[in-house]
């Protein structure tokens, strides 16, 4: 069955979308069109237009999965590019600010206050725990993109709505976390075994050094566990205890702030709460489809 085609922009298209054009005009105006990474956002933009314009008139399903495939692969592109092209929009890092706004709202950083909490064996399960995002990110996209295709737009929609505006929180408010800005602050290390130091290694590696405000750890982790609740009952039982852990991981191992992850669950909200706008478009479209249809074959009648 062909998944029923927009005849308006959808929500992640505007907002993934909205990252590129803005990120463009940013890096345009301050250092030439023709820089390196303004070429490499114009790209992504055109290719955004292209993506597009496919998946409204691809004559097969298989045509619309893989015009959609255009978000996963530009979202690495972007997330890998930033490593580089933010620090030069935006040179220092916000850690100060946001630690600012955990300290007027908990009165400290939850990170210091768990700290008497540190034990090799919490450490470690909480290192399985944040390493498990990636598999399950993965898995996702994969599960997904291979299943139903109506099903598949509104995963698509919610997921790239979050990342075009979780990049957005990346490239204004641009930081590090607690485990490198207050790293003086802390006096217990984050002792462990092989999966402590897989994760500290994997996340040394794969940081852009700004992925921080909000957390997509969280933001996603929540969307894939509430979109699977309404959906797949049976990855929402999988995967509720590694969400739980994965959540507390995200301060435990010092890597985000609690505004981060408050943040995070508010991106989430928004794009689960777009996705049932999707589909709720989508079902009063069919009803209209078919009561034009009726009121056409009652006028055939003499």
């Amino acid at each position: 069955m062909r998944m029923a085609k927009a005849n308006h922009l959808l929500p992640h298209e505007i907002f993934f979308g909205a990252f590129l054009i803005v990120t463009w005009l940013r890096l345009g105006s301050q250092f030439g069109f023709l820089n390196g990474d303004a070429v490499l956002y114009f790209l992504l933009i055109a290719a955004n237009v292209i993506s597009g314009w496919f998946y409204r008139n691809a004559k097969s399903s298989l045509g619309q999965r893989l015009a959609l495939l255009f978000y996963p692969i530009a979202m690495n592109i972007v997330f890998v590019n930033m490593k580089t092209a933010i620090p030069k929009l935006h040179p220092g890092r916000l850690d100060t600010f946001l630690q600012r706004i955990d300290q007027a709202g908990v009165g400290t950083n939850l990170s210091l206050r768990m700290e008497p909490l540190v034990h090799p064996v919490l450490t470690e399960l909480f290192s399985v725990c944040y390493m498990l995002f990636f598999f399950y990110l993965l898995f996702s996209l994969i599960y997904y993109y291979c299943g139903e295709l109506e099903l598949l737009k509104k995963f698509v929609v919610g997921l790239f709505t979050i990342y075009g505006l979780g990049f957005f929180g990346y490239s204004f408010v641009p930081a590090v976390g607690p485990c490198v800005a207050m790293r003086e602050q802390f006096s217990v290390p984050l002792a462990g075994w092989w999966f402590t130091k897989l994760n500290s290694a994997i996340v040394a590696a794969g940081s852009n050094g700004v992925d921080v405000f909000p957390s997509l750890h969280c933001a996603i982790s929540s969307f894939f566990l509430i979109f699977d609740y309404w959906h797949r009952r049976w990855r929402f039982r999988l995967y509720l205890v590694p969400c739980v852990g994965l959540w507390i991981s995200t301060i435990y191992l010092r890597y985000h702030y609690l505004i981060d992850v408050l943040c995070g669950f508010a991106l989430s909200a928004f794009a689960l709460w777009l996705t049932r706008r999707v589909e709720m478009e989508k079902n009063t479209d069919g009803v209209e489809s078919t009561e034009e249809s009726l009121n056409k074959s009652e006028q055939s009648y003499p």
